[in-house]
């Protein structure tokens, strides 16, 4: 009896598992995996599998989470995802050191801004004191020293470390470091929780800053131009609606980001999801800024690294 019984169950789970609807990639419904943090700059991706359910017209989003920039670029760079949207500078620095990445898109515009504890009034109150920022290869960085230079003081005024960015809302809080620079909405919680303000907003600092960009893949670039075609029309169209800040954006981002919607609207403020071509002139700003911080020696040209092809083609 018992035998018997086994015996069903798996005809039965064989059955089910025949019936239920595939999530496997072929060749006319493939699978582009996307590595990301949980962070406003993703917004789009979120909102896209909030409404589609990673199903699209010809091919499939898998969205592959991350807790921090080390774990996502070893993904990236050992081939297990197929692009990311990501750190510019971090994707650049690959790229630089040989694996085969192009940017298609920005993955959004602004969205930085440089928090400091209620007690830093001016930035030369943080002189010796700690500051935190997500990673080295970061535009977070860039705008810590550009914000330094612009108020007549160095790089090594301040004692900079790396810190993850879910830690440094509490960081701040508990005094561990005078203020922080990295992605939202980490900024805004420690704004709505009155533990820190605005020091400086990213476009003060560095006017049309770049941060988190879309790469992906040479290869899967070049086997799959209609699949990326279409996935960058999506992202742009993802991004207007996203702009639009209705009630299925905070759903969708609520989802991906376990945060008050208090907190998600400040953090709304400060970025937008329009105009993603990669422009050659702040690329190439970019590029000085990684060379003049000497976190790269030989970043990237913008034809070898830069894709517009797919977002000058966007719908």
């Amino acid at each position: 009896m018992k035998k018997k019984f086994l015996c069903i169950l798996v005809i039965v789970m064989m059955f089910l598992t025949a019936c239920s609807p595939s999530k496997q990639s072929s060749e006319d419904n493939p699978t582009i995996k996307i590595g990301y943090l949980p962070i406003t700059h993703a917004g789009p991706l979120f909102l896209g599998d909030h409404l589609h359910n990673g199903q699209y017209d010809g091919y499939q989003v898998e969205l592959v989470k991350f807790g921090s920039w080390p774990d996502l670029m070893d993904a990236l760079n050992t081939g297990r995802i197929d692009g990311a949207s990501v750190l510019a500078e971090l994707a650049m620095k690959a790229n630089e050191l040989g694996i085969d990445l192009q940017t298609v898109a920005l993955a959004h515009k602004d969205g930085n801004v440089l928090i400091s504890s209620n007690d830093i009034q001016t930035t030369a109150d943080l002189k010796d004191k700690t500051y935190a920022i997500p990673h080295k290869f970061s535009s977070h960085n860039i705008l810590l020293n550009e914000m330094l230079k612009k108020n007549g003081m160095s790089y090594d005024d301040v004692n900079v470390v790396e810190m993850t960015p879910a830690e440094m809302p509490a960081a701040l809080s508990e005094n561990r470091i005078a203020g922080y620079v990295v992605a939202e909405p980490f900024g805004a919680i420690a704004v709505a929780m009155e533990k820190g303000k605005v020091h400086a907003h990213s476009d003060e600092i560095w006017p049309n800053s770049y941060c988190c960009i879309i790469v992906l893949h040479t290869d899967f670039i070049r086997n799959n131009k209609e699949v990326v075609q279409s996935f960058v029309n999506e992202y742009v169209a993802l991004g207007k609606q996203a702009d639009l800040k209705g009630d299925e954006v905070y759903d969708a981002f609520s989802k991906f980001m376990k945060v008050d919607r208090a907190v998600l609207e400040l953090s709304m403020q400060w970025i937008s999801y329009d105009e993603l071509r990669v422009d050659e002139e702040e690329y190439n700003k970019l590029s000085d800024f990684m060379v003049e911080m000497g976190i790269s020696d030989n970043p990237p040209t913008y034809k070898n690294f830069v894709d517009n092809t797919f977002i000058d083609g966007a719908s």
